[in-house]
């Protein structure tokens, strides 16, 4: 109860939740890129600047956080709770930014069913930890948090379950040795988006359970 009454200063919850709208905006953009790759080389390579651009404005946000954190004398969370948090949404975007930079490295021209089902899956996946990261400011919504949260680690889990299968039909099924590897090095880097997700959800939870 006393954490409650304390003074706050509240441009921290502002500043998480840009950057977690960042953090979708990536994951919208790598599943339109993903979406658009065959057809529509030029608006996936579009995309994929845009990529880049969103993964910049999060950058300044992180940037902001930290300087308003060694700036701010009353913090409304733990200043270890607040850098870490802001610190593993960074990790989010810049994977989905390093996937998009991926398709373009490896030069892979056509996304498989299974790259596209990676990409609604991190959309998914984001939304719940912007929506989870938008109640934080209240610790009055802890049960919604927390349902968040758990939707977040199945996710994560439909991520783990989805790369097992994808890495087992390639390696039954591609005969090019070389597009076997980067189909394997693009799927687990999907994947680990999905990870860094659930290492978000998982410090919510923490925050929850020290703050609520």
């Amino acid at each position: 109860m006393l954490s409650r009454l304390m003074p706050r200063e509240g441009k921290f919850f502002e500043l998480f939740n840009q950057h977690a709208q960042l953090v979708v905006q990536g994951a919208e953009h790598l599943l339109k890129l993903l979406q658009a790759l065959d057809a529509q080389p030029d608006t996936a390579r579009t995309l994929a600047a845009e990529i880049d651009a969103i993964e910049d404005r999060a950058d300044k946000v992180t940037h902001q956080t930290i300087a308003l954190l060694h700036s701010t004398f009353i913090t409304p969370l733990d200043r270890d709770e607040i850098h870490q948090l802001i610190a593993r949404l960074d990790d989010v975007i810049d994977v989905i930014q390093g996937c998009a930079q991926m398709i373009e490295t490896y030069d892979l021209r056509t996304a498989t069913p299974e790259a596209v089902r990676f990409a609604q899956i991190i959309h998914t996946c984001t939304d719940k930890v912007a929506q989870a990261v938008g109640l934080l400011a209240d610790m009055d919504n802890a049960p919604r948090i927390m349902a968040a949260i758990r939707e977040i680690g199945s996710l994560e889990g439909q991520a783990d379950d989805l790369l097992r299968q994808s890495l087992s039909k390639i390696f039954r099924e591609e005969p090019d040795v070389r597009q076997l590897i980067k189909l394997k090095e693009f799927y687990e880097m999907l994947e680990l988006v999905t990870d860094h997700c659930d290492d978000v959800g998982n410090h919510l939870e923490a925050i929850v359970l020290e703050n609520s």
